[in-house]
């Protein structure tokens, strides 16, 4: 993995969803980076660390992440906020707060989890990647910038960032998908030792608010933010918004 150390004070680790890298953040960075000593991390297979072969899966990226990077707030985006809460329940030391980015413990729809997207979606996905690569990677991004009021911006910025590292393997890119597909990090939520904040667009296509809301009623010290306008990359559309989340979020956190 690829980690770009950038600011001074606290602090904040980033990380990011299918098909991206931590250059996707530069938004935020332009905010934070004057009060926080931020690390964007590239997960294997993405940016800078595309050819980093190791799985991309859940808890060895936990593993590699929480002994590599400093005790942090963690915040992580979509795909990339699955790995920030399995670093916070398997290495609970590392983790300060848990921001979670628009990115609930479940992904996929079940009889106990109504608010999540239809399993067939992240299927079909993963059928489409091996026969059209570019087309499936695009018609994903839409569906990511799709509902936002900045929706033209927001899919352009998205298009622009994907390949701006290089094409994300597909490797990981197959295996990024089974995890937004399979996992369900709900059970540990009860335990969670740090606080955690859970931040949405309320025109997010991809992750309903009322998920975010269903998670942060199950976990301890948990709140709810959500961000009008936004769709599902609210830190491009609406980076004051999440930048002013994340520091009220970090005024109420142990040192």
């Amino acid at each position: 993995m690829h980690v770009v150390v950038d600011g001074a004070g606290p602090a904040l680790v980033l990380l990011h969803g299918w098909a991206m890298h931590g250059g996707i953040f530069a938004p935020l960075v332009d905010r934070l980076r004057e009060r926080w000593t931020l690390h964007l991390v590239d997960l294997p297979g993405h940016g800078r660390a595309r050819d980093d072969a190791r799985p991309l899966a859940l808890a060895p990226l936990a593993d590699s992440l929480a002994s590599q990077l400093p005790r942090a707030l963690w915040c992580g985006w979509s795909l990339g906020g699955l790995v920030a809460l399995q670093v916070a329940q398997a290495h609970p030391s590392r983790v300060r707060g848990l921001a979670m980015l628009a990115a609930p413990p479940r992904f996929c729809r079940g009889d106990d989890w109504p608010a999540g997207m239809d399993p067939a979606v992240f299927a079909q996905f993963g059928t489409d990647l091996g026969r059209d690569f570019a087309g499936t990677l695009d018609r994903f991004l839409a569906l990511e910038a799709h509902g936002s009021d900045h929706m033209r911006a927001e899919l352009r910025t998205l298009r622009e960032q994907v390949h701006a590292l290089g094409d994300p393997a597909p490797r990981a890119l197959a295996e990024g998908l089974a995890i937004l597909h399979d996992a369900d990090l709900r059970a540990g939520l009860r335990g969670l030792s740090m606080p955690s904040l859970w931040i949405g667009g309320r025109r997010d296509r991809l992750v309903s608010p009322a998920a975010l809301q269903a998670a942060a009623a199950l976990a301890p010290r948990a709140g709810y933010v959500e961000i009008a306008g936004a769709g599902h990359a609210p830190f491009l559309t609406h980076a004051d918004a999440v930048a002013a989340a994340l520091e009220a979020f970090a005024v109420t956190l142990a040192p």
